[in-house]
């Protein structure tokens, strides 16, 4: 999807009742998927005002928020085999939501993630007309993992911008992955992935992500969910959450974020991106002091 500062350009997307679609991301120099305005830094899902850097409360880490709850059907899964993720977002008298905001294409974008920040995937699931979400999720190890959905709902007229979490248990032996060194570069898919810039608490800081083909040479990215790329950035301890969109156009060839953490400590950043029609995930630590 760690809520990092508020930023300018905060919006609503179209409202989307019933079923989700997918909607094919065409090449494009200027990706326009809802009403936020991308040429502003600014992050989505959460209900907090504007404020100082590290004033603004963490996403995902409640079930309930903004007068409406995340209810998983069922949260025991086994490893490495595929079954349905299904779950309600209730709103204040305990009947499911069935009306969204589309944002960036989706009306929500659900991040699973081990707690240790292994296993990171980015997921859209599918709403029946009664308000129940599904999508088919592997986990591959045993071990506590969060959910985190992040969407705008309609509720009695007013649209809650928010981002719920809860907890989905693998059984098995649960042996916890110390998270990689940080590093700048990273590889994934056969493609070479740099970022530029040092998140801060202090101030909200640019981050510029290049990507290369193996001789080093940069390729184009894609337009991908109506954006160049999105990121989430997740907090080591707590799982706290923020998903970020980029600038509508690129910067000499890369795609620029901006980003203020909330607090010092390890994070775990995931930039989804589109290369010829493929999406890939690359993933840095970051510590920030």
């Amino acid at each position: 999807m760690l809520i990092v500062v508020l930023f300018a350009g905060y919006g609503l997307g179209r409202l989307n009742s019933g079923t989700a679609g997918a909607s094919p991301a065409a090449a494009q120099p200027t990706p326009s998927a809802s009403a936020f305005d991308e040429s502003q830094p600014h992050v989505h899902g959460t209900t907090a005002p504007i404020g100082a850097a590290g004033s603004a409360p963490v996403g995902g880490l409640s079930l309930s928020g903004g007068g409406l709850t995340l209810s998983p059907l069922s949260t025991i899964f086994e490893a490495g085999r595929s079954r349905k993720l299904e779950f309600t977002v209730d709103g204040p008298g305990g009947a499911p939501v069935t009306t969204f905001a589309e944002v960036h294409d989706k009306p929500l974008h659900l991040i699973v993630i081990r707690r240790d920040l292994t296993g990171f995937q980015h997921l859209h699931p599918v709403m029946a007309s009664d308000g129940t979400w599904s999508v088919d999720l592997t986990l591959g190890q045993p071990g506590p993992y969060r959910m985190i959905a992040d969407f705008t709902a309609r509720v009695g007229g007013v649209d809650v911008v928010t981002s719920l979490g809860g907890d989905l248990t693998v059984a098995g032996d649960y042996a916890p992955v110390t998270v990689p060194d940080p590093v700048r570069a990273a590889t994934t898919d056969g493609l070479s992935v740099g970022y530029e810039g040092t998140p801060s608490t202090e101030s909200t800081q640019p981050l510029l992500m290049t990507v290369s083909d193996g001789a080093g040479k940069p390729v184009a990215v894609e337009p991908y969910l109506g954006a160049f790329g999105h990121l989430v950035v997740l907090r080591q301890g707590d799982v706290g959450y923020v998903h970020v969109h980029p600038e509508t156009r690129l910067v000499d060839g890369k795609v620029k974020f901006w980003l203020a953490a909330p607090s010092p400590g390890t994070y775990r950043m995931f930039f989804d991106f589109q290369v010829a029609g493929k999406v890939s995930t690359a993933a840095w630590t970051v510590v920030v002091s």
